[in-house]
């Protein structure tokens, strides 16, 4: 490993200029919190070679870069094998860029192949089944969300042991499409065996955490509590803001959940401020026909429509409903929103 500091104390020297003079002390290589850190790093980028960047670029927000480097690796593929494993992987790209029907239809690919060849509680089924049920959750087709959520929850539970992250994700997805359908008591159940492995089982900054943090402050959002909802809101920002890129798009849904809970308790400037840090971090890191940029514009939308400036709510839910149409299914719960 090259040289690792942990950053001290950080002073501004020029009021006028932005030099800063920065305390850094070098990390040992024993240095217990750096070796469960890295150790989690290896963990999620596993594999080798070509395949172990792709996985890198997707956890770093890169989805373009990924999709570019899956679409090449699909052409020099060999065997099915490698054909399954890429296909699922150019279906999560797809799946990060908001391109839904397009991920669907590789990850549909990819099940095809697998089924072909492994047995049917093999893990990797699982994921695929996971994957899928992600898919139709962002479609708001509940129902078949749900579905394969339960097939991914089966197996796992059957090959993981119970305090396994993967375990903790497989329930934390069933608990969204809970909320999404309104039952928010069952949502929670869901939600807290999810974060109670995480706590377990991962590093305190890891980003997993503050995804986890973020669904359990949507439901006491949802349900009204909203001191709860922004305290698990506020944890997840700090998480994020030590273990990602300031640019990266999980950054800015958690400056836009915050600024959900603001507009909520009627705190309108305080809302708009929370939303711009979200935008302008979306507009940089995602296509211009994005869902989360969609919903950006639905928020602004919201706030001006609340705090009567009616034109200027008029504008930003044309621009969410323009990228809304093109996007979503004509039957999807979104798309009547809009």
């Amino acid at each position: 490993m090259h040289s690792v500091f942990r950053i001290g104390e950080v002073r501004k020297i020029d009021k006028k200029n932005p030099l800063y003079e920065v305390d850094l002390k070098l990390v040992s290589d024993d240095d217990q919190q750096l070796r469960q850190l890295t150790d989690r790093i290896r963990e999620e980028v596993a594999g080798t070679g070509w395949y172990r960047i792709g996985k890198l670029l997707l956890k770093i927000g890169q989805f373009n870069k990924a999709e570019e480097l899956y679409s090449t690796l699909l052409e020099q593929a060999s065997n099915d094998s490698d054909k399954a494993h890429i296909y699922h992987m150019l279906g999560m790209t797809k799946n990060h860029k908001g391109q839904y029907t397009e991920a669907t239809s590789f990850y549909e690919m990819s099940l095809k192949i697998k089924r072909k060849t492994l047995p049917e509680d093999h893990p990797s089924l699982a994921t695929t089944y996971s994957s899928i049920g992600q898919v139709y959750n962002s479609m708001g087709d509940y129902s078949k969300a749900l579905e394969f959520y339960e097939k991914d929850l089966e197996i796992t539970k059957k090959d993981l042991p119970p305090n396994h992250p993967d375990l903790a994700t497989s329930y934390n997805n069933i608990g969204g499409v809970y909320r999404n359908t309104g039952d928010y008591s069952k949502a929670l159940e869901f939600y807290e065996k999810s974060h109670q492995i995480f706590e377990k089982a991962l590093p305190p900054n890891h980003p997993l955490l503050a995804t986890s943090c973020i669904c359990i402050g949507h439901v006491y959002n949802n349900m009204g509590d909203y001191s709860k909802a922004l305290e698990f809101y506020e944890e997840s920002r700090q998480i994020y803001e030590k273990a990602l890129p300031s640019n990266h798009p999980d950054f800015a849904t958690s400056y836009n959940n915050i600024g959900l809970v603001y507009n909520d308790m009627g705190d309108y400037s305080k809302a708009v401020e929370f939303y711009e840090k979200s935008h302008q971090i979306y507009e940089k890191a995602l296509p211009s026909n994005h869902p989360h940029l969609a919903q950006s514009y639905n928020n602004f939308g919201q706030v001006y429509n609340s705090m009567g400036d009616y034109s200027k709510a008029l504008e930003f839910y044309e621009k969410d409903l323009e990228i809304t149409k093109k996007d979503l299914p004509p039957n999807h719960p979104d798309l009547a929103t809009s």
